[in-house]
């Protein structure tokens, strides 16, 4: 079972949050407050912040652009996950996606059907990989947003969990790129 090494130092993480909407603003975006609070709760850096339309150029453009800053190691995105016409985040992230974390959706959903049954049947969560950075592309729900990041998200990236963590293979997600 997972646990917290208390022997091992806590390693933050600059994190970026990413809301996909066309209505919301900074001063009513319920689900970017939610991540960007426990981002900072739990001892990482808030390193940007922005919203975006749902518009699947628009939302790869600033996913592109914050893969490319060396002072961003994972963004999550919040909103564009549904069914509807307008929900194009997942798309967007697949466009920049250089591996998919597959198991990501499955456990999303298997922390969600705790909480909305069989709801949790509509949100298409996805995780991926690109350019060394960590993009998740979470619901547009505050709920949604705490539960991954309170089930999935924290431990992952909290370097002292066992038996694994997303922190501690950071340093190899780029190797590729570095090989000639």
């Amino acid at each position: 079972m997972s646990q917290i090494d208390e022997t091992k130092e806590f390693i933050p993480v600059r994190i970026a949050v990413l809301t996909v909407s066309d209505t919301r603003t900074l001063a009513d975006d319920r689900s970017g407050d939610t991540l960007a609070e426990r981002v900072e709760a739990a001892g990482h850096v808030l390193a940007a912040r922005a919203i975006v339309t749902d518009d699947r150029a628009a939302i790869a453009g600033q996913l592109r652009a914050w893969i490319a800053d060396d002072g961003i190691d994972a963004i999550l995105s919040t909103g564009g996950t549904g069914l509807t016409g307008r929900d194009v985040s997942v798309e967007a992230h697949r466009d920049v996606y250089e591996k998919e974390i597959d198991a990501f959706g499955t456990v999303f959903t298997i922390v969600s059907m705790k909480k909305i049954g069989t709801s949790a049947v509509q949100s298409r969560a996805t995780a991926g990989v690109a350019g060394g950075t960590y993009l998740f592309a979470l619901p547009g729900s505050p709920g949604a947003c705490r539960d991954a990041w309170d089930e999935i998200l924290a431990p992952q990236f909290d370097y002292r969990h066992r038996p694994c963590n997303f922190v501690e293979i950071m340093p190899r997600l780029a190797e590729h790129q570095r090989r000639k």
